[in-house]
């Protein structure tokens, strides 16, 4: 019996744990019976029903049904090893077997915690000597929040507690990582954002751009944070946040201006500069975090995803000097914390993931290869009648679906928001064994850092075949 055969007639546990085999129907049915997704219209997937995902395997995912589709979102921005990395596995049953759990409160520590540390101070930019744990990113950006205001408080400047974030930014689902996220839909359910959080334009050339070139726009979308300080008063601000290049807001690739101009206010000002590292750390974009991209030089860095490759939780956040130095010498205690900080078998997963992507030169090859290639291929999709820009950055990309081209990127006319275009091409690309994300009118890539260019050349391939279908569609409707 070959294994399409058996995906399509029944889901199997792990032997460790195997009790019973279930139908794709009956996985469906207990998960709308019970389960209630993140980001997710529960009326509506009860009516479709889930995708069961049954196994991984490097760049590929397999559902219940036997079909193979290719992973170009790493998981969600995360899968950076690939999928079937056995050692992770291994390294995680060993801790799992000596120190399954302990906690890092009580003046306790673990040696997996430690020597993460160590390695991860080893792979950071210069002037980052600490790390603080935690469970995901949003708890890392709400660890952020906290880490800020007690820095100020300790220099005795208490009024020093705003944070400024951007529009259309993405930093957790949390009370205080949705506060720092800039998306309104997000807001609008809660009451968000919380006391003390305001936002700025997105660095959004195509939005914001027109009549200027990308650097002089770079230093215009930078002086909007210039304008938030005076606003709020530079004796109030106490740190900006921002993503090195925007994931979630739709793969928001900014000027090659904008960062150094940031940095130039930020330190203008004397205010903290946050990179929320958490798509782009670990090599996404060709370097170990974003920041050396950029060139920038972060007082916090966001870090989770990639640090295991997805394969066990956790996120934390990389301190710098000016701040850890102030912590540690005018301190107490900081209150703050999680059950899971510094889980030493969260650890022992990220310590070999670090160590995979070390040993096999995977960053360079992204920086060196793959990158620039992907970057070729992905780029000349321009040519298709649907897409009116398309751009990578490492190993981030995005394009903009349009209904008809101008002289100009600016000069395009867009499909009618009721069309949801972005929708209608995810759909035809999820049935095509294509994962591709939509966020809008943009669709969206990130690919395991390991592919390779023939993977390359057949994710393109497929991508083309899926915007042929998603043009034909719109015809066919009349749109």
């Amino acid at each position: 019996m070959n294994d399409t055969i058996r995906a399509k007639m029944a889901i199997v546990a792990p032997a460790a744990t195997q009790k019973k085999q279930y139908t794709t129907a009956e996985i469906q049915q207990l998960d709308t019976a019970h389960y209630l997704h993140p980001f997710t219209d529960f009326k509506s997937l009860a009516s479709t029903g889930s995708r069961v995902m049954v196994k991984g395997d490097g760049i590929y995912i397999w559902d219940s049904e036997g079909k193979r589709s290719l992973d170009g979102m790493s998981g969600l921005w995360c899968v950076n090893a690939g999928y079937g990395r056995t050692s992770i596995s291994e390294a995680v049953y060993a801790q799992m077997q000596q120190l399954p759990f302990y906690n890092s409160f009580f003046q306790t520590t673990n040696v997996p915690a430690v020597e993460l540390a160590k390695t991860l101070v080893e792979i950071s930019p210069p002037g980052f000597n600490h790390v603080f744990f935690a469970g995901s990113g949003s708890e890392s950006n709400d660890t952020n929040i906290r880490l800020v205001r007690r820095y100020w408080d300790l220099l005795g400047y208490k009024e020093r507690h705003v944070i400024i974030s951007r529009h259309n930014a993405y930093h957790g689902s949390t009370m205080a990582g949705a506060s720092l996220s800039g998306m309104t839909y997000m807001h609008a359910q809660g009451g968000l954002p919380i006391p003390g959080i305001v936002h700025i334009g997105q660095p959004y050339y195509l939005e914001n751009g027109k009549g200027m070139t990308p650097e002089e726009f770079g230093i215009k979308a930078a002086s909007w944070l210039e304008d938030k300080i005076l606003e709020v008063g530079a004796d109030k601000v106490a740190a900006f946040i921002g993503e090195p290049v925007q994931g979630a807001g739709g793969v928001i690739i900014p000027p090659s201006t904008y960062w150094p101009e940031i940095q130039r206010i930020c330190d203008k000002y004397g205010i903290l500069l946050i990179a929320d590292e958490v798509i782009c750390g670990f090599g996404r974009l060709g370097h170990w975090f974003g920041s050396e991209y950029f060139g920038i030089k972060p007082d916090l860095m966001t870090f989770a995803k990639g640090v295991t490759s997805g394969y066990i939780p956790l996120g934390g956040v990389m301190v710098g000097d000016r701040v850890a130095n102030v912590l540690i010498d005018k301190g107490g205690d900081f209150n703050h914390g999680f059950t899971y900080s510094g889980h030493p078998v969260a650890c022992a997963a990220a310590l070999e993931n670090i160590r995979i992507l070390r040993e096999e030169k995977i960053i360079e090859q992204v920086r060196d290869e793959t990158g620039p290639y992907l970057k070729q291929q992905f780029e000349a999709l321009t040519d298709h009648p649907l897409v009116g820009l398309a751009e990578t950055c490492g190993f981030v990309a995005g394009l903009k679906l349009v209904k008809a081209k101008g002289e100009t990127v600016f000069d395009f006319t867009p499909y009618p928001a009721e069309v949801d275009v972005g929708m209608v091409c995810r759909g035809h690309m999820f049935r095509n064994g294509m994962i591709m994300r939509a966020v809008g009118d943009r669709m969206i890539i990130a690919p395991p850092l390991v592919m390779t260019c023939a993977q390359i050349d057949e994710m393109i391939a497929l991508i083309r075949f899926c915007l042929d279908e998603t043009l034909a569609d719109l015809t066919a409707r009349g749109v």
